[in-house]
Parts: structure tokens; sequence; C-alpha cells
């Protein structure tokens, strides 16, 4: 078993081989002047029968083309099984046509990866109406994590208890398994949703006053959502608001909009490469390759 990384998303590729106790190689990419990818493989080991993919699939469209050149090479040369760890999994949003002609990217996307691996491991999907990432990608063996636990450690160490808040109802039942975890106080907002940058904010009949409150998401793209609802936790008495992601997309200005907001801390992953990750993923993502295997029969 040996794990392939990409220079991208180097640090956590190492850290996985770490945690599963085998070598890591490296992907070499270039891109040309036209934006097409030359993809090159190292030198692998002729019996090399195991692979494990490592690459979080934020801005996806290079990556996926990358990806599927990489796989079927492997394919060619014979590899038997091949494993992504994709941490953050892309267009898993669009589940169902909202308007005629429009593509559900999820199912093909889906089904796409998984003719290409064997198994696919991710870390919280965000997933709505599909509520088992099998049923997104029926054709693999396909391992949906959750970075809770380890995010409720963290935040369980912190020095004064902080109240932890949901921006939507769609973050409660996860807002409230890390509040859970970590013996802390918890709260969810209800979101209304314009568009892709609009939305507006109503807070819950809850006390904020005077407390540290820690506004908990899976996603942060271009932070109007959490910005809006630390907003209104300083309003409503919020001694300090703070925020933690498992996957900082942060497109654009998100960072401005979340430090204009008067966000004092932005924690997140390392599910996506970013200067705020305080969490390694790679202990969880290790057991869960290592489960993989024992129910494969390796």
């Amino acid at each position: 078993m040996i794990v392939l990384g990409f220079q991208d998303y180097r640090a956590q590729g190492q850290a996985l081989a770490e945690a599963l106790g085998c070598a890591y190689e490296e992907i070499a990419i270039h891109r040309f002047p036209d934006g097409e990818s030359k993809v090159t493989l190292p030198r692998l080991a002729a019996d090399e029968s195991e692979i494990i993919l490592c690459r979080s699939l934020d801005r996806p469209n290079a990556k996926l083309v990358e990806l599927h050149l990489a796989c079927a090479t492997l394919r060619q040369q014979g590899v038997a099984r091949l494993t992504l760890v994709a941490p953050y999994l892309c267009y898993m949003r669009q589940d169902i046509a909202f308007h005629p002609g429009e593509v559900v990217s999820q199912k093909i996307i889906g089904h796409w990866l998984g003719e290409m691996v064997d198994t696919l491991i991710t870390v919280d999907p965000h997933l709505h109406r599909v509520h088992h990432l099998s049923e997104a990608v029926p054709n693999a063996q396909a391992i949906a994590l959750t970075a809770a636990p380890l995010i409720a450690d963290f935040l369980k160490q912190r020095p004064v208890p902080p109240l932890l808040f949901g921006p939507d109802a769609e973050s409660q039942q996860w807002v409230q398994h890390i509040a859970e975890l970590a013996g802390l106080d918890w709260a969810v907002a209800h979101k209304t949703r314009h568009s892709d940058r609009q939305v507006t904010i109503e807070l819950p009949d809850v006390d904020v006053s005077g407390r540290r409150v820690v506004i908990v998401d899976d996603v942060a793209s271009t932070g109007r959502t959490i910005a809006n609802a630390a907003r209104l936790l300083k309003q409503a008495g919020a001694e300090l608001v703070k925020c933690f992601v498992t996957h900082p997309l942060f497109s654009e200005n998100a960072e401005e909009i979340l430090t204009n907001a008067f966000i004092t801390h932005i924690w997140s992953s390392d599910a996506i490469s970013h200067h705020s990750n305080v969490v390694s993923l790679a202990p969880l993502l290790a057991q869960a390759v290592h489960q993989s295997r024992e129910n494969q029969g390796s």
C-alpha cells in the first residue's frame, strides 16, 4: 500500500501516509497555457496492487480531470485496488433539478468517481435530500466520516466554555452532536436563502449576553451566512464570536467579510488547505482506510 498525493495537498497526504505507516509519493501536475494538464505518475513497484490517492476536491474541475487521468493510467499499469481519500467532495449540493434542464451534478460526478476507484472516503459531505453517500456514489464503497469528534476535542479545550451556534436548521444535528461530545451548550438560527450571495438570519430565543460563541458549520464559501449570524450575535450582546468550519472554501473576499462581522478567530480542519487549519483529519482518515481494507479482506 502506498499513498499518492499532489503538491496542493502535500502536507495532508504525507500526514495520512505517516498515520498509515506507509510510503508517500507524489503525482506531478504541469498545466499548459491553454489549461490542459500533464499528469506524471511516480515510478511504482511492479507488484504495487493497492494505491491510496489523497486529494481534496475543492476548486474541482481541473482536479477531476487530473484524477481521472491518474486513475486510468494506474489501472492500465495493473493496480488492482484504488482508494480515493477526498476530505472535501465536490458537486454534492446539486442533488435535484429545481428548473427544467438543470443538470443533477451530484449523481453524475458521484457515479463518475465510483467508476474511477473502488473506495471513496470523504468527510462531512454536503448532502441535503440525499442522506447516505452511497446514494450519490452507488458504484463504489462510499464512506462518509464526520469531523465532529475532532472538532469537539478542540473546542472543549477552550479556556472559557463557548456556546456553539449553528447558522441554520440544516446544521442542527451536526452542531448538537459536537456540543454533546464536548459538553457545551448549543443553539441554532433560522436562515432564509434568497440567492447564492444573499441570506437572512433570525436568532433563536437564547440569551447570548456576555457569552463567547463559536459558530460551527460544515462549509464556508462566501462567508455571508456566518457573517450575518455573527453580527446578530454581537448585537444581542455576545462577548466574542468565533467560527469553526470543516471545509474552509473561503471564496473571493470571504475572510474579510468574516472579520468585518466581528469574528475574532477563524478555525478549520485541514480538509482544505488554509492558514486557519487547526485540526488534522489524518488519524480519522487512516482509521477509515484500515477499516475499509479489513471489510474487503486485505
